[in-house]
């Protein structure tokens, strides 16, 4: 005789009568509802988790390349600054060579009345009026030099600004010029 199985199931739940009611059929629904619903969650969970470490390693490629453009711009700023000086240069170059008459007629009008013992350290030229520094060994070789620059009747005032003695070297007198040229320039 074939010996007999014992199932010791316990079902709490009545199979017929409960699935029939209302009650039942909303229990039943709720259950599978939240299964599918926990499923779906981890499942989200899952994407979330994996998606991270292609996350990760995009960051770490992307901070990698910001930093490798941070170089680029960091080793490429003093030649920046070198062709925005260069450009700031060419442009007040444009500026003075587009005037009707460049500045480098009234330089070489100034030059050829200079006396020999007298040389210009720096000349500036804005507004219609040049301004000149220069260094002399004596006060008669600048008076000579005003004389010379107001007797060509090409400026309309020569003025002396500043008289010193130098700071480099005893002998010689700093002097600044103030020069307006015929017709304001």
């Amino acid at each position: 005789m074939a010996a007999r199985k014992n199932k010791n199931q316990v079902n709490l739940l009545p199979q017929e009568e409960f699935e029939g009611s209302t009650f039942g059929r909303v229990l039943v629904w709720a259950l599978s509802t939240f299964r599918i619903i926990v499923i779906i969650t981890e499942m989200v969970v899952m994407v979330a988790f994996l998606s991270r470490f292609w996350l990760d390693a995009r960051n770490v490629d992307l901070n990698d390349l910001i930093k490798q453009k941070q170089a680029v711009l960091s080793s490429t700023s003093d030649f920046e600054k070198d062709f925005r000086a260069t450009q700031k240069r060419l442009k007040a170059f444009s500026a003075l060579s587009a005037e009707d008459r460049p500045i480098s007629s009234f330089l070489a009008t100034i030059v050829s009345y200079l006396p020999s013992d007298t040389s210009l350290a720096s000349y500036s030229y804005s507004g219609g009026t040049i301004q000149i520094k220069g260094n002399a060994i004596s006060e008669a070789s600048i008076a000579q030099f005003i004389v010379n620059l107001e007797a060509s009747g090409g400026f309309d005032a020569v003025d002396m600004i500043n008289l010193d003695s130098s700071t480099q070297e005893a002998s010689l007198l700093t002097f600044t010029l103030r020069i307006v040229p015929k017709g304001g320039g």
